[in-house]
């Protein structure tokens, strides 16, 4: 066959062009529809991955262990100083107990250490894990995307879709690499800070604690009223790389009709929406930082003014007062990083929401379990009774039947909009019929793989695509195993040949994006040549020579009529004078099919058809 083609630090890739011009605009306000539910569903996701990741928060469990004892044994090298301060005042030759405190400096040294390589080896597996997560992720999308049926793709854009991949995925990478194992850091931090805690003083330890409810409020209200804007964000980062996209793609368009003042206000509005989340979602997170702050300083000063009393009645050490004040200073830390994690957590809600979305959109309808060939392929095709509409309520296509031999040439024509195409998406199982069937050498459609049903195709539409790569590469797409010779010979059928052999590197020239150095009749030929090395049973052509010169024209009918010669083949007409010698007219109006017949049959009826073909050539006659 040859013709198939916001977080808070997102990667600003991007999206490609939907066919309705970018993503689907945010609505205000929007959040994630079931914050619980995408997280089990994630962690359903992951589970394969739970022997690792158990083997990295027992590792970030032990590196915060030796990071949080730390200051207690450190307060014992304070005492030992102090208490050398004392005595010396007091006797004038006290000895300073270097040996101890080189001890104790050696073990704190020894304990860093560990807990530095600890985390090293967290984040190092965690890196992996993520990425392997993000690549499963992607690889499911890539594998949906293949699954779902055209109608998706003609209700939802292409930027919407490439943003999950990139933006959504990346969202959640970074969340299982960095926040997953903060969590557990912050748990066990701040349940070891409040151990030695108390095990130093629990007077201090209780002024020390008030401030936690205290901030836990203050955090819990920013990441409610911050939350419904992650996803707004998210989804506005998409309307804006879609929209840069699409202007960038068709640049030249917007430039020739005088397009850029009305895309600007488009970008404009886009960019609004963007600013507006971004600014109160990072505005909102960000306070909590400040909050937090003013919060610790206020039990900062409170510990500081206690444990000096206390130091000074002799109930807690100074070294004691000393580590305290730094454990006070570490509940800061787990504190803040919750509150971090829980706004991340939003955005990856958010995300992982969308991600899951579309894995869970309905797929084709799924292959038969026991696959059916024809016996001999020869091109028969019957239409039996089919019913169809693109709204089960509303059908379009009511109980149309034809006969079409092996070899016989089907014109299917009429007005723009008619639906034309439909017959076409309805013969390569695009879309399911409604009622009916579609044979073809007497097999059901229904019951062919569909890659066996389509690879009996060879189509060349009007709207051409090729690949960024060689003209060698993209002539071969129509049969990959093809010699250079046969390529070679299927750009001669087409009359591509001699253009090719002009270009710089012949048929190593490399295509660029959207093949945009060679011309569009030159891409007409192209895929034809693509059609022709195909060497399809059975042909669509969607007025394949509209993109051509008069001269090149006369040579591709030439061609086109050799290729057709034995087998059966679809034209999509626009021209009605290049379908006269064709042996089966449909008539197609407001998509449902009211003529058929040959060309002299249908002007005699003096019906629809003759209507169309008298309104193209009463100017001549």
């Amino acid at each position: 066959m040859s013709e198939n083609k916001q977080p808070v630090r997102p990667p600003m890739g991007g999206p490609m062009r939907g066919p309705r011009g970018g993503p689907p605009g945010a609505r205000p306000g929007e959040k994630a529809k079931d914050f619980s539910g995408t997280m089990k569903k994630l962690l359903k996701y992951i589970r394969s991955y739970i022997p690792v990741m158990l083997v990295v928060f027992v590792f970030a469990i032990f590196s915060t262990i030796f990071a949080t004892v730390g200051p207690k044994i450190l307060g014992k090298a304070t005492d030992i100083i102090s208490k050398f301060a004392i005595e010396n005042m007091v006797t004038h030759n006290a000895v300073m107990d270097f040996a101890g405190i080189r001890d104790i400096m050696l073990f704190l040294i020894t304990l860093y250490l560990i807990s530095a390589a600890l985390g090293y080896v967290q984040s190092y597996i965690m890196a992996g894990v993520s990425q392997k997560i993000s690549y499963r992720l992607r690889k499911d999308i890539i594998a949906k995307i293949e699954k779902l049926p055209l109608k998706y793709f003609d209700t939802k854009s292409h930027g919407d879709v490439l943003s999950r991949v990139t933006n959504d995925v990346d969202t959640v990478s970074q969340t299982l690499n960095q926040s997953l194992s903060q969590i557990i850091t912050s748990f066990v931090t701040l349940v070891g800070v409040l151990i030695m805690m108390i095990s130093i003083d629990l007077s201090m330890t209780a002024v020390g604690i008030i401030s936690l409810p205290v901030s836990f409020f203050f955090v819990t209200l920013i990441v409610k009223k911050s939350q419904k804007y992650f996803k707004q964000q998210q989804r506005s980062l998409a309307n804006v790389n879609g929209h840069v996209e699409e202007m960038y793609s068709g640049h030249t368009v917007m430039k020739a009709f005088n397009g850029e003042e009305r895309s600007i206000e488009k970008f404009t509005v886009y960019n609004d929406a963007l600013y507006e989340a971004g600014w109160k979602s990072q505005f909102l997170s960000g306070l909590m930082m400040p909050i937090m702050k003013f919060i610790g300083n206020l039990g900062y000063v409170a510990i500081s003014v206690l444990g000096g009393f206390l130091a000074i009645k002799g109930t807690v050490s100074i070294g004691n007062v000393q580590a305290f004040l730094q454990y006070i200073r570490q509940l800061d830390q787990p504190v803040n990083q919750v509150a971090m994690v829980m706004n991340i957590l939003q955005s990856t809600a958010a995300a992982a929401e969308r991600v899951f979305e579309f894995l869970e959109e309905p797929e084709e309808v799924p292959e038969s379990t026991t696959p059916l060939l024809p016996e001999k392929l020869n091109g028969a095709v019957e239409f039996k009774n089919v019913h169809f509409g693109y709204k089960p309520e509303k059908i379009i296509i009511n109980d149309f039947s034809a006969n079409i031999k092996p070899g016989q040439k089907i014109a299917i024509v009429g007005p723009t909009g008619a639906g034309k195409t439909t017959i076409v998406k309805l013969l390569m199982r695009f879309y399911e019929l409604n009622g009916g069937s579609i044979l073809i050498d007497g097999v059901d459609i229904k019951d062919m793989k569909r890659s066996d049903l389509r690879h009996i195709f060879g189509m060349v539409l009007q709207d051409t695509w090729l690949y960024n790569g060689t003209i060698m590469e993209n002539i071969r797409y129509g049969r990959l195993d093809a010699t250079d010779e046969e390529v070679i010979n299927a750009a001669k059928s087409a009359h591509a040949d001699h253009f090719i052999r002009t270009l710089p590197d012949g048929y190593n020239l490399m295509l660029n994006e959207e093949a945009g150095n060679v011309s569009q009749g030159q891409k007409q030929l192209l895929t034809i040549a693509r059609a022709i090395l195909a060497d399809p049973q059975i042909l669509i052509l969607d007025e394949a020579t509209s993109s051509v010169d008069t001269r090149t024209e006369v040579l591709i009918q030439k061609a086109m009529a050799n290729l057709m010669k034995g087998r059966t083949s679809f034209i999509i007409a626009h021209r009605l004078s290049t379908i006269r010698d064709a042996d089966m007219i449909l008539v197609m109006n407001n998509g449902d099919i009211v003529e058929q017949g040959s060309h002299e049959d249908l002007l005699k009826a003096n019906g629809f058809y003759a209507k169309l073909y008298n309104s193209q050539f009463e100017s001549n006659e």
